[in-house]
């Protein structure tokens, strides 16, 4: 059938269908984007939770040290598998590159001040509490730059992910080390999830 024989109806519905096809190839699978680190949240904070335990005796012979390498090695796992994700849809070039590109700078330079700062100021904390503040601090600049993200791509879900993050985050830090890492691997990995679920829900 040529494009003459369509009906206006029929040629409405032919555009709507390869703009949503096209919009499928430039942006991935939410979930794929959110339950990575979901679940790298879930298993890194969740092994600092059974470290730690909630009245400050472990539930497991876990050291801090192996919980930071299990924390660290889940978020370079997911942020690998995201890369990989990113290549295989359509490049987008101008003005959303752009402020990609500044928003992934964003996030470098604000952990690695955040790593700086808290370095020169962690001796003077007490010795059990330093986790909790490097935790606490690094949370604070994730959930800024989530509420940040989503003014910028106006993505009210990622905003309120950002709300969710800080609220989730303060109420862990005011409870101590084991309650703040058992918070933020229910609530805030289980969070990844959830909105991952509903964006592709709603995609």
């Amino acid at each position: 059938m040529d494009d003459e024989d369509l009906s206006p109806a029929e040629m409405m519905r032919l555009i709507e269908e390869q703009g949503a096809a096209a919009a499928r190839r430039l942006q991935p699978d939410p979930l794929f984007l959110y339950a990575p680190w979901g679940l790298a949240w879930l298993v890194g904070f969740g092994t600092f939770f059974l470290s730690y335990g909630l009245d400050g005796r472990p539930i497991a012979p876990i050291t801090w040290q192996l919980a930071l390498a299990v924390l660290m090695g889940a978020q370079l796992l997911a942020g690998a598998f995201l890369f990989w994700t990113a290549r295989s849809a359509v490049k987008i070039r101008g003005g959303t590159a752009e402020r990609g590109m500044m928003y992934g700078y964003a996030w470098f330079v604000g952990m690695l001040s955040m790593g700086l700062i808290l370095s020169h100021f962690a001796p003077i904390f007490p010795r059990d509490q330093i986790g909790l503040l490097y935790a606490s601090v690094s949370l604070l600049v994730v959930s800024i730059l989530y509420m940040a993200g989503g003014a910028v791509w106006h993505e009210w879900p990622m905003f309120f992910l950002g709300v969710w993050i800080a609220a989730v985050n303060t109420a862990g830090a005011t409870l101590g080390p084991g309650w703040h890492s058992l918070l933020i691997s229910l609530l805030v990995g289980g969070g990844f999830f959830v909105m991952g679920i509903v964006l592709r829900r709603r995609r």
